[in-house]
């Protein structure tokens, strides 16, 4: 995996040859498997020599799910670990509500024996794997033809809401995390008014993560069952209650044409349109919008580009710089991953 040119990612470290032949461990950590990568940088980039998924769930702690993966891959000397999590990093700690766990990345670096370690936001470290992808990664939504110079924007609904950017400084881009999903969500028509009530009254403050995550769009399915009465057919009903309910709703949508959910799929389409627009405007993204996530990925097919388009350009005053703004859609999974161990490789000399 070597760098895309047209990622000009601030990475100083990889001009220095002591960064190179370097051992690595990488780490996704996600509420329901936490994916263990084992690297060896080279050359500007970094080879994969392992990867193993393991089911959160089942320990009690990262530190027993880094110790399997030392244990069932026999390595010895590894000189480095990332990590990858899911909500803000202060001072090499974490505590993700979604996971349940305490993190502490010196605490790590010291039971392991690495020489360097590292934690990023999930997001953050997508951003550095975004710059391992090739041109065909890229799904264009709109586009000029590239990646223009200017800040860059990335959404990603999955479990969570996620969204980062890059602050490009005239040469290079670098990556940084925001929480900006957990901003609030503002209604604009009646009936989304009638939402914003509907998910208030469970939620009390009603972020954005409340609408575009995996539990956005059940909140969007059942809004539409429960209050505005869209039949649900019976074989549906049976379907979502034991599947992976994004995938079931998308073939039901597709397949069988069923109303209810091509109604919660536009409809979580255009707010992530929406979403997309607030966010290019706060980081004045004209560099270009990158959209990632498990939900993306799963409903690329459905996605009308031209309808997205439509609803993103919508503003009062700022239509012609979201005009310009590049938009993709990223095919590739696990880039947290990689971007993990790409950062620690080589963001420091």
């Amino acid at each position: 995996m070597i760098l895309n040119p047209k990622f000009p990612l601030y990475l100083p470290g990889v001009e220095n040859s002591n960064n190179d032949h370097v051992t690595i461990i990488g780490a996704s950590l996600r509420e329901d498997i936490t994916i263990l990568g084992y690297f060896v940088s080279g050359n500007g980039g970094l080879e994969i020599k392992i990867q193993n998924d393991y089911s959160t769930k089942d320990y009690a702690s990262f530190s027993d799910i880094l110790r399997k993966f030392i244990q069932d891959n026999q390595l010895e000397n590894v000189k480095r670990l990332s990590l990858a999590v899911p909500g803000p990093v202060i001072d090499g700690k974490s505590s993700p509500a979604r996971l349940g766990w305490d993190l502490n990345i010196e605490e790590y670096t010291r039971d392991f024996g690495f020489e360097k370690a590292d934690m990023l936001n999930d997001l953050e470290a997508s951003a550095y794997g975004m710059g391992l992808l090739e041109d065909n990664d890229l799904d264009p939504i709109y586009t000029s033809g590239h990646l223009e110079k200017g800040n860059v924007a990335i959404l990603a609904p999955g479990n969570g809401l996620g969204e980062a950017g890059y602050f490009f400084d005239g040469k290079y881009l670098r990556p940084f995390a925001t929480e900006g999903g957990h901003s609030e969500f503002s209604p604009r028509t009646n009936v989304e008014v009638e939402f914003y009530q509907f998910l208030n009254n469970i939620y009390g403050i009603v972020s954005w993560e409340n609408v575009l995550s995996k539990t956005g769009l059940f909140n969007i399915y059942r809004f539409l069952r429960d209050v505005k009465r869209h039949p649900e057919p019976e074989w549906l009903a049976e379907r979502i209650s034991g599947g992976n309910f994004v995938q079931e709703i998308y073939k039901a949508a597709v397949e069988e044409d069923v109303l209810i959910c091509k109604i919660a799929l536009d409809t979580f389409i255009e707010f992530m349109a929406r979403e997309a627009n607030n966010l290019v405007l706060k980081l004045k993204a004209t560099g270009g919008l990158l959209i990632s996530g498990d939900i993306p990925q799963t409903i690329r097919e459905y996605i009308d580009k031209g309808k997205f388009y439509d609803k993103f350009k919508i503003s009062d005053k700022m239509e012609e710089l979201l005009k310009s703004t590049p938009i993709y859609l990223v095919k590739q999974n696990h880039t947290a991953l990689k971007g993990a161990a790409l950062y620690t490789a080589y963001y420091q000399n």
